[in-house]
């Protein structure tokens, strides 16, 4: 029996990932091949470049020891780049949007990263744009080595040297096409040089979410208006130095629905739990699959793990408040109760139940309120400054019931209530308890009727 080696140094264990086939998918006549990226021990693809960007500083003599570095990520670079950065014992300053997932951000901080967050409605130029804003922090440090991984060339370099051989030994020699996306560049750049050499028929094929301007760019060669995606890592409003769009052969844009709808798919039929990049990946790869009229062997990345998405992308309720999971639509108040009662999403406390208990469960689903039911009838709502009077007034008592503290004045409307119906309700501070012939169906918040109204601008 063959036992696995045993490493010195966690670094070592960054590239040759596992190549594993889907088998439950749908492709068509082709075989696609998915190589495991989230096995890196810094869960990502980006740890590669992580390594080489920061060897090559060091052997450069641009970095010193103990010195500080600088870098912009919308991704899981930063994560590669703490990795190796608390390995190595250096500072590090990350500079990121605002629409990346907090269990990155958490994980960012735990690794001793640094973390500035900034805005990621706004374009290169602008002072709080992500890239110029590291820029213009690493000149102001001094000694201080900004990465910048959108240019730099040992980026792609990892590609060529490590991702690509993997992949071609791993194959065994038979490819006909990968499909990968564009953050920086390195990945599709550094495979495409690596495969143009040795195996030339190999395509490669941009998968791109929709919103960003490099699909289109492969397509009709203009740079057109860059939109908005939810879809972390890839994708870009400019095109990235590194990225050599002369390498690409057929460029497939994927929406941010069917990225997210696909990467949960995979998750429940091949039991890969893959982040919202892989998602974008795999939708493409199916689509190049089944458009094909002969068999092809074709391979893409599960570029992350899932686990830094399950707060969004694979919490229903998320998915639902942003529109990306549809339901039945009734045409009233139903249709703003994201936790509806009937199908038992609504979080509930009974009145017996404990104040530590309420404040709990407040906590963990990060909600600010509770209804309180006996039985299936709504007695009252308690409300977290329900809570906190309570237990100050009361020196600490968390034991007390939930009746003693709970409001029973309610406010309730009729499920066919006109939408204007919960203005003075919330101009209150308090929350919408909806009900329908005396039935309890679910509570609005403010957060819920500007999820609506968000959701119907998108139609």
């Amino acid at each position: 029996m063959l036992s696995s080696p045993c490493y010195s140094d966690p670094l070592a264990l960054i590239g040759n990932t596992p190549m594993v086939e889907l088998t439950h998918l749908d492709t068509g006549l082709c075989r696609l091949f998915v190589k495991l990226e989230n096995q890196n021990p810094g869960g990502s693809i980006k740890d590669r470049i992580g390594l080489s960007m920061i060897e090559a500083a060091e052997q450069e003599g641009k970095l010193k020891p103990g010195g500080t570095l600088v870098e912009a990520t919308a991704g899981n670079t930063g994560l590669g780049l703490a990795l190796v950065a608390a390995n190595r014992g250096y500072r590090l300053i990350l500079v990121i949007p605002d629409k990346m997932a907090q269990e990155k951000v958490f994980h960012l901080k735990a690794l001793g990263a640094e973390v500035r967050i900034t805005r990621s409605d706004v374009g290169k130029g602008h002072p709080e744009y992500y890239q110029d804003m590291a820029e213009q922090l690493a000149g102001a440090i001094p000694g201080a080595y900004y990465i910048n991984q959108f240019a730099n060339p040992a980026n792609p370099l990892a590609h060529e040297r490590t991702t690509g051989p993997e992949i071609w030994e791993q194959m065994h020699h038979e490819l006909d096409a990968v499909v990968c996306g564009i953050g920086s560049g390195g990945t599709l750049t550094g495979l495409g040089r690596y495969f143009r050499r040795i195996a030339p028929h190999v395509e490669m094929i941009l998968a791109d979410p929709q919103g960003s301007i490099l699909a289109p760019y492969v397509e009709t060669g203009k740079i057109g208006e860059a939109g908005s995606w939810v879809v972390e890592g890839i994708g870009e409003d400019f095109i990235p130095p590194l990225a050599d769009l002369s390498l690409v052969n057929q460029a497939i844009t994927i929406s941010d629905t069917e990225s997210l709808m696909t990467a949960r798919l995979l998750l429940r039929q091949e039991g890969i739990l893959g982040g919202s990049s892989s998602g974008t990946l795999v939708a493409a790869a199916l689509r190049y699959c089944r458009s094909q009229g002969a068999s092809k062997r074709v391979v893409t990345f599960i570029c992350d793990s899932g686990n830094k998405y399950l707060s969004k992308m694979y919490n229903d309720f998320w998915m639902i408040d942003q529109g990306f999971i549809e339901r039945e639509r009734y045409g009233d108040l139903r249709d703003l109760i994201t936790r509806r009662h009937s199908e038992g999403a609504t979080l509930t406390v009974g009145p017996e139940d404990t104040l530590l208990t309420t404040f709990n469960r407040m906590r963990i689903s990060d909600v600010s309120q509770l209804p309180v039911l006996a039985g299936e009838k709504v007695v009252g709502i308690v409300d977290e400054s329900d809570i906190l009077l309570a237990i100050y007034r009361q020196h600490g008592q968390f034991s007390d019931p939930v009746h003693s503290a709970m409001s029973a004045k309610l406010e309730t409307l009729n499920v066919d209530a006109p939408l204007s119906a919960l203005l003075p309700i919330f101009n209150q501070d308090k929350v919408a308890i909806v009900m329908e012939n005396g039935n309890f169906l679910g509570l609005i918040t403010r957060i819920d009727m500007l999820n609506y109204l968000r959701r119907q601008t998108k139609q």
